[in-house]
């Protein structure tokens, strides 16, 4: 083999091995400490809007089988398990189907009493403070809604985050109380008349089921455009939401 041949043989062997652990480092990087999610519908706006792109920190509570990709079976629970928060905006697999992943708003721990009625929020038989914020207009195709009333509501441990509700005495504003078991979270979307969360079939979300927090907004793209119409950027990315924090 010549001198050249050996050359371009060597080049091209490094430049294999840099993409090698190029994506290996992305693997640890998404497995073990954040890992991007696109926020596909509107059960969370006002918070998070259709076209958001998030990093979720996966180490803010330990780690499960779904903190892997495909789901290995190889442990159950959580190790170096941490607990959430109240308030917390979470992922987490859909409890009835596990290989999808939801986003909603962490509002019952376990042991609390948890209760909408006439629209407000009761923890422990308390109602949750909340004040009008204004109006929300959407720019999602399928969630046209105008100037839909926002309310700030403020939970027990002072966090704070606004929520809409867009249809008065709507099934979700009358529920009966739930209890939250040991080792199960209680989740409802900020979106709270169009959010499929634990008043209906999401039920309550064990804790292995848990994948991470919400921590930043790296991207944002209004107006129903796709990633991959790179030419309608300009007009339609939403500036003021990049590198945005998510929680109350």
């Amino acid at each position: 083999m010549s001198e050249k041949a050996e050359k371009q043989e060597s080049s091209l062997w490094s430049n294999v091995k840099v993409i090698i652990q190029a994506l290996l480092l992305a693997l640890v990087i998404r497995t073990f400490l954040f890992q991007p999610f696109t926020i596909p519908s509107g059960s969370m706006m006002p918070t998070l809007l259709v076209g958001d792109y998030i990093f979720v920190n996966k180490f803010s509570y330990g780690y499960s089988k779904y903190s892997f990709p495909f789901a290995p079976d190889f442990f159950n629970g959580r190790i170096f398990e941490r607990e959430p928060e109240r308030g917390d905006v979470v992922v987490f697999r859909y409890p009835p189907n596990p290989k999808v992943d939801y986003i909603k708003r962490l509002v019952g721990l376990p042991g609390d009493r948890i209760q909408v009625q006439n629209g407000i929020l009761y923890i422990n038989g308390d109602p949750v403070p909340r004040t009008a914020d204004g109006t929300f207009t959407s720019d999602y195709r399928n969630d046209p809604g105008r100037d839909i009333p926002v309310f700030r509501e403020t939970l027990p441990d002072g966090v704070t985050y606004d929520t809409l509700d867009e249809i008065r005495g709507s099934r979700g504003d009358n529920t009966r109380e739930f209890v939250v078991p040991e080792g199960h979270y209680f989740m409802m979307g900020d979106n709270r008349d169009n959010s499929l969360d634990s008043r209906f079939d999401v039920g309550f979300v064990p804790a292995e089921n848990l994948v991470g927090r919400a921590s930043v907004i790296f991207f944002s793209l209004g107006n129903d455009t796709s990633f991959a119409e790179i030419w309608k950027w300009p007009a339609n990315m939403r500036w003021g939401r990049i590198f945005k924090g998510i929680g109350g």
